[in-house]
């Protein structure tokens, strides 16, 4: 039972930037855009997510690379020509008052895959029937993700140069796109993730072997777009906490990288779990409501950074006391959000805050509203 104004529907301040509550919609991949164009399916689907009350929102995952796709659908940011789809987006997203944000991704040895809906697996002869062939991937090692998947490269340092620099290219473009909040995705067993567990890298360089080594590619990447994003907006990376395999990566590392990154500007530290050896999706921590708050509340409070928990997080009450708990500084909500789009606005209600419909886009607002009192008179007559 808590009292006075919750936490959940308190603002917060990152940086220059406000936000109205701490609810933050989690990227999740459409895989519907083409040549990693937004169009209007992205339009509609953020736009609703941002309508729904919602402090922040963020895109998909989108790719510095197009070789860098998850799959032919998703979203990317390599060129100037996918900057203005994203723009009218952004620009949605504003006059809502929600603050759009970006995650900036690299699929390593996971890219070139089939979307979901097709199999969720290697790109095969019904993909290549739809136009949809495989591309050349990329890693750490050449290690391929698992049996019967395509065996990535070993970037050279070179690539990884020039790798650095497409980050830093689709940053820029991420602010003429009108975004306010950046992440830097190094989670689910994507490209900076394949740098730091030392399951997916077996390098024998400066980008391999010893934990420092491992962490490098992370810590210069967030730096470069730490260096490019503008000092009065926000920064954020998504981490797999842990593996969960045994001899992967752990929570402790996960501590000393979170200490590292802020100290090269990194703002919130975005925890989640999993996915280096399966879909983006295939925890190795056992499923439970808040299944992976403890992985925030250990790098909050050990790191001395800002984190944000996400994980199976589905009621209003929850979120509450994760924050009350000092476990997280921000909420993510993921799939519950596809379930109820108006997921924060339900919360405030739940919670007890301010009038019922006041929040509410006024185009639904003032009709729900007149509805609920027309509701109430017809009661009060029986």
């Amino acid at each position: 039972m808590t009292t006075g104004q919750p936490l959940l529907f308190s603002p917060l301040e990152l940086r220059g930037i406000t936000l109205k509550n701490r609810i933050v919609i989690s990227p999740m991949c459409q895989y519907s855009a083409k040549d990693g164009i937004a169009n209007d399916w992205h339009l509609v689907h953020l736009g609703k997510l941002a309508e729904g009350g919602a402090g922040m929102v963020y895109s998909e995952a989108v790719a510095v690379d197009p070789h860098g796709r998850i799959t032919h659908g998703d979203l990317g940011l390599w060129s100037d020509d996918q900057i203005a789809p994203l723009r009218r987006i952004t620009d949605f997203m504003r006059a809502q008052r929600c603050v759009p944000a970006i995650q900036l991704a690299h699929a390593g040895r996971k890219a070139s895959m089939q979307r979901p809906w097709h199999g969720n697996g290697p790109l095969d002869d019904s993909d290549r029937a739809r136009g949809e062939d495989v591309w050349p991937i990329v890693a750490p090692s050449e290690l391929p993700m698992d049996e019967g998947w395509l065996q990535p490269h070993a970037l050279t340092r070179e690539e990884i140069s020039a790798l650095r620099a497409r980050w830093r290219s689709a940053a820029a473009r991420a602010i003429a796109a009108g975004f306010d909040v950046v992440e830097v995705h190094g989670a689910h067993g994507y490209l900076l993730h394949e740098f730091l567990s030392p399951l997916s890298n077996r390098r024998e360089d400066e980008y391999g072997g010893p934990f420092e080594n491992r962490i490098r590619l992370a810590l210069e990447i967030a730096q470069d777009v730490r260096e490019v994003w503008p000092a009065d907006r926000p920064v954020m990376f998504r981490i797999s906490s842990v593996d969960g395999v045994e001899g992967g990566w752990t929570i402790e590392d996960s501590v000393e990288l979170a200490k590292r990154l802020a100290a090269v500007g990194v703002d919130v530290i975005d925890c989640s779990s999993g996915g280096l050896m399966g879909s983006a999706t295939a925890a190795r921590v056992k499923r439970h409501p808040g299944f992976q708050v403890g992985f925030a509340s250990s790098v909050r409070n050990q790191a001395s950074v800002r984190t944000m928990a996400v994980g199976l997080i589905l009621e209003a009450r929850q979120a509450e006391e994760i924050l009350r708990n000092g476990d997280a500084d921000l909420i993510a909500i993921g799939r519950e959000a596809l379930h109820n789009p108006n997921w924060p606005l339900h919360a405030q209600a739940e919670l007890g805050v301010g009038n019922a419909f006041a929040d509410w886009p006024e185009q639904y607002g003032w009709w729900l509203d007149k509805r609920q009192k027309s509701l109430a008179a017809d009661t009060s007559h029986r």
